[in-house]
């Protein structure tokens, strides 16, 4: 079991899973790390008991780390963690949207340590940020992708498993390849669009007059935090691209479609869209 977890990260997830730990797990010991008291003070008033901003007091005798930081804050961290406490045996997880950077930079920072590594992405979030957009059901019903490209040992990856059943995860195991791949074409690709779709603005300086339900549903996601997801997009860009060629070819059929009047390859195709839009 494990009964020390620290959540370095008061943001969206990072917080919304504390919220779930406290909720759910109230015999876990529970450390909520951030670099700035703001958002600490928040999450103390949401109802997360134990913060602080001294990152060795966090982590100490930790059963659990969960990184909840963008991947390049992740490897300065865990590069402070690894010098402080490289005796101590801790297993860290992360819950970022890319899998192999943080298996290659943390693996890499943890050799000759008792820390381990096994990735975690929670299938969860919101186009809102911070603190402040955290809540505890936010996991409720989702997902969690587990990454062991490491091999540890099958006893802790299913620690790990248990830990985000508890906070109302399903779980699935990929490497980390399949799994930066299979995220590019179901989430960060679709960013893609919307934000493509969202551009249309451009040309017509009314055109919020004109949209209509499908608009708004189309380019939600378009309205994250920029900075974010330039860094997710290009820290994942190899299979982000490959989604994209793999797209483009769809872009194409259907234009022939159009450029031939081909009602019927049209219909097979929307059909079948219609169809997997149900299964989501």
């Amino acid at each position: 079991m494990i009964k020390r977890v620290s959540i370095l990260g008061p943001g969206l997830l990072g917080g919304s899973i504390a919220l779930a730990v406290t909720k759910h797990m109230p015999e876990v010991e529970l450390v909520l790390w951030g670099r700035r008291e703001q958002p600490l003070e928040l999450a103390q008033k949401m109802g997360v008991r134990v913060t602080t901003t001294d990152l060795f007091e966090a982590v100490d005798n930790a059963d659990l780390i969960i990184l909840a930081t963008p991947v390049g804050v992740m490897k300065t961290l865990v590069k402070q963690i690894a010098a402080r406490f490289p005796q101590q045996e801790m297993l860290l997880t992360d819950v970022g949207s890319v899998k192999r950077l943080p298996h290659k930079e943390i693996g890499e920072l943890i050799n000759d340590t008792q820390l381990e590594f096994i990735g975690s992405h929670p299938m969860a979030g919101s186009e809102k940020t911070g603190m402040e957009a955290a809540f505890v059901d936010l996991l409720d019903g989702s997902t969690c992708l587990v990454t062991n490209d490491a091999g540890v040992a099958e006893e802790k990856v299913l620690k790990l498993e248990n830990f985000w059943q508890h906070l109302g995860c399903k779980t699935r195991r990929m490497t980390a390849e399949d799994h930066d791949y299979a995220v590019a074409r179901v989430s960060h690709f679709p960013h893609i669009l919307a934000s493509v779709g969202a551009t249309v603005g451009l040309a017509f300086e009314d055109i919020a007059e004109l949209c209509g339900g499908g608009m708004r549903d189309t380019t939600r996601v378009a309205g994250g935090d920029p900075s974010l997801w330039t860094e997710i997009l290009m820290e994942n860009s190899d299979a982000l691209q490959r989604s994209m060629r793999e797209s483009i070819a769809d872009l194409v059929k259907l234009m022939d479609c159009l450029e031939k009047g081909d009602r019927e390859q049209m219909f097979d195709y929307l059909a079948e869209a219609k169809k997997r839009r149900e299964l989501i």
